[in-house]
């Protein structure tokens, strides 16, 4: 009896093992036919995970769409306190543009634009425009004390129409023309003037730098358009405030586009060259005041070098 009992069990077993499969199956084959017949019907539940997603919103150029850099945060600065600083120095330094290293800053440039990242002016430029950055007027100081407006920068940016004469073969011999004049050339940038602190914190052991502010400087012209000696500063954007528009703005990577950083990794781990041009002084002056010509590269290294010792001269052994 329970030997017979026991093969029923069985049977009936196998026969829902049978029904469960035989049911999963033709659930495939329905939707095999479905996906083939229409595009529209088919299974989206799974969708891509990374990738470029810019321009056309039905095309997908690359194999995944870019969700981690449009969603990062700042690196917060680790808290620091007065009485923790026993040491501090304001540095002025350049970053030349044309430099290898620094070619990040300088690409892409504007005749060859690209979607799937921009150049540090780009991201600058539309941060003013559209009100998240603050331009400080650099003809002044580099101590943020004059705001421009909205007037003075597009007048910077755009250029503003200026009418002259020229003259005609004809009578009345001379006419008027409109032209735009001083306009913006993105490709003029040159390089970046950076405004930062230099301190040794005490409560951490580590001689850290903040940032304060950044200045983009092209080359100056004239009121044609024509070049001449010199550079002009366009304007001092506060760092900090900079900070959150650089997260979420990716730079390229010569060795892997899926390990792409940040300007804000580019700033907050020093992945640029640079040079010092001047240290806070009772004068008040730059390098090149006091030095010329290869003295200047040599001045710079020895400032330098003098706060790479004093880090080491904190320490006992």
């Amino acid at each position: 009896m329970k030997n017979n009992s026991k093969i029923v069990v069985l049977v009936v077993l196998q026969i829902i093992f049978l029904c469960s499969f035989s049911f999963s199956q033709n659930n495939q084959a329905a939707q095999v036919k479905v996906d083939s017949t229409s595009g529209a019907k088919m299974d989206t539940t799974l969708k891509p995970t990374g990738g470029s997603n810019r321009g056309n919103p039905n095309v997908l150029d690359g194999v995944y769409v870019r969700e981690h850099y449009p969603a990062r945060k700042a690196i917060p600065y680790s808290p620091l306190r007065e009485a923790d600083v026993m040491w501090s120095k304001r540095i002025w330094r350049v970053i030349d543009i044309n430099e290898k290293i620094n070619l990040i800053f300088k690409y892409p440039m504007e005749a060859n634009p690209t979607n799937d990242r921009k150049s540090l002016i780009d991201i600058l430029l539309d941060g003013v425009l559209e009100g998240t950055l603050t331009a400080y007027d650099a003809s002044v100081d580099d101590e943020f004390t004059k705001q421009m407006t909205k007037q003075e920068i597009e007048k910077s940016i755009a250029g503003h129409l200026d009418s002259a004469k020229i003259a005609i073969p004809d009578p009345p011999y001379e006419k008027d023309t409109v032209e735009l004049k001083g306009k913006l050339k993105k490709d003029d940038i040159v390089n970046y003037r950076v405004k930062e602190d230099w301190f040794f914190d005490k409560q951490r052991s580590v001689m850290d730098v903040r940032i304060i502010g950044i200045c983009p400087v092209r080359l100056a012209r004239d009121e044609s358009g024509n070049l001449k000696e010199g550079f002009a500063p366009l304007f001092w954007i506060y760092f900090p405030q900079a900070r959150p528009v650089f997260a979420v703005n990716e730079v390229f990577n010569n060795h892997n586009d899926a390990e792409r950083r940040t300007w804000d990794d580019i700033f907050f781990k020093r992945m640029f060259g640079s040079y010092i041009t001047k240290e806070s002084n009772v004068y008040n002056r730059s390098i090149r005041d006091y030095k010329l010509g290869m003295d200047q590269v040599i001045e710079s290294d020895k400032i330098h070098s003098e706060m790479v010792n004093l880090e080491h001269d904190m320490w006992e052994y």
